[in-house]
């Protein structure tokens, strides 16, 4: 499999720019490009898929065993010409003082050759003992190219390639001028979305066009062609459940909710979901559904349309006081409160929480998480299975007014959650938290919200419904 990985020596050298620029001047030229993102993250990832025209797949080693991570990367490697993976952060960085989950490990793990991008922004002759300094740190990981970014013009271009060529063996594989098609809007937690940014597809053209002007496509993928071998995982392969075991999940899927794991929504399907799209934004009613998932987004973007969308909100209120399973993960929560606060400005949401939700200019929870499970827990656990669980988080806003006799699945170990102490607030059969899960590390949530589901449907059609939640829910359409 012909493979690499970009990164750079920091964050914000443009890596994801150059790497949105490879994959889709790479597929314009007939390669299946499969690629893969480093970390948790939801917003390159998209951009990524949508340049590639597959999706992007990530590779957490903090949530994810070596294994794991050797099974996904050659499952969906299967069937590309080349699989380009971007990292996160810079090429050293990680959590462990070891490195053991950085960048550099994943590469060493995955025999990855690296195209180190670096911001030559007022930089000449200084970048070669950088380069230098980055192949003596770790001799095991292969430097096999270097693409100087935010290069300042054609006689700034020939002192950095004078200064590479001269004092060491890194093959320059281009020089990217700084170029206002390369840049992308970027938000609090990062660029704005694939699927809200207005003209993605002709910006992702212009990008890639930028990039295969001034880089060496060909001796990119040389490159990635001179990866070793390396020995091919057991393929992990996912049944879907029996036709007649299957539930009907609706998904809230927009610009307002879109930060989903492709992995995640595979396992969803193959523990027995029909996955069924809604639009939070434009649908005035719910399709009919056994349960609910809102994942991540920018709820606060479009606050004033999703406070204008009254029927749907309605709709789902009237189903979460019915009982229907609903799982909320960040943008969710803050869809299913009260209300939501953005810049002083109160919007009304659905309700089914009580309690508000208020934007704030910092981040309250960013980074890693660690949750120990509650007896509050709705989901049934397998007998035997851990009940302290890795996931992350990434909010800039709080959930406030909460009464203290609700319950909460999950208390923080580490990270922030809805209150420093406390996160997946539980009401009836909701459970809304700021936490995002992954089907990674032994954590089967797909499964147990599937079986939970699955769970309530069954008892529902036993015991019976209002009239008004079998309406709204298709059991009366």
């Amino acid at each position: 499999m012909s493979r690499f990985l970009v990164s750079a020596a920091h964050r914000s050298s443009g890596k994801t720019a150059i790497s949105i620029g490879l994959a889709a001047a790479l597929a314009a030229r007939g390669l299946a490009v499969q690629p893969f993102k480093k970390g948790p993250d939801y917003i390159d990832p998209m951009w990524l898929g949508r340049a590639a025209g597959r999706a992007c797949y990530n590779l957490d080693p903090h949530l994810m065993s070596a294994d794991e991570i050797a099974r996904l990367f050659d499952a969906h490697s299967r069937g590309a010409d080349i699989a380009l993976v971007e990292g996160n952060l810079g090429l050293f960085d990680g959590l462990a003082l070891d490195g053991s989950n950085s960048n550099a490990a994943l590469a060493a793990q995955l025999a990855l050759p690296v195209v180190l991008v670096v911001d030559a922004h007022g930089m000449t002759r200084g970048i070669a003992p950088l380069l230098l300094g980055y192949q003596a740190f770790d001799p095991a990981i292969r430097i096999a190219g270097v693409i100087l970014n935010k290069v300042g013009g054609a006689r700034h271009e020939a002192k950095l390639r004078a200064a590479v060529e001269h004092y060491t063996d890194i093959p320059v594989l281009g020089a990217v001028q700084r170029d206002a098609r390369l840049a992308i809007v970027e938000r609090h937690l990062g660029l704005v979305p694939s699927n809200e940014a207005a003209g993605a597809d002709a910006r992702i053209a212009e990008i890639a066009a930028a990039v295969a002007e001034q880089v060496d496509l060909g001796r990119v993928v040389a490159l990635a062609q001179s990866a070793p071998p390396r020995p091919r995982s057991a393929s992990v392969t996912r049944l879907p459940a029996r036709g007649r075991d299957r539930v009907r999940i609706g998904i809230a899927a927009d610009a307002a909710f879109g930060f989903y794991y492709a992995d995640d929504l595979a396992a969803l399907c193959a523990a027995g979901a029909e996955l069924v799209p809604f639009d939070t934004l434009r649908d005035a009613r719910l399709p009919p559904v056994d349960g609910l998932f809102i994942g991540g987004g920018f709820p606060e973007s479009f606050a004033a349309e999703l406070e204008a969308n009254e029927a749907l909100r309605h709709e789902i209120r009237i189903v979460a006081e019915g009982g229907l399973p609903i799982y909320a993960e960040c943008g969710g929560l803050m869809y299913l409160a009260r209300s939501l606060e953005v810049d002083g400005c109160r919007h009304e949401m659905v309700g089914a929480i009580p309690g508000d939700v208020v934007m704030h200019a910092r981040p309250v929870g960013r980074g890693y998480v660690e949750l120990i499970e509650t007896a509050d827990a709705p989901w049934p656990r397998a007998e035997g299975a851990a009940a302290r669980l890795r996931a992350h988080e990434f909010h800039y806003s709080s959930l406030e007014n909460v009464g203290e006799d609700v319950r909460f699945a999950y208390r923080v170990v580490r990270g922030h959650g809805i209150d420093g102490r406390r996160d997946g607030l539980v009401l009836r059969n909701v459970l809304a938290a700021y936490t995002h899960l992954r089907a990674v590390g032994g954590c089967d949530w797909p499964q147990r919200f599937v079986a939970f589901v699955r769970g309530v449907k069954a008892a529902r059609a036993y015991a019976g419904t209002c009239p008004e939640f079998a309406e709204i829910c298709g059991e009366g359409r």
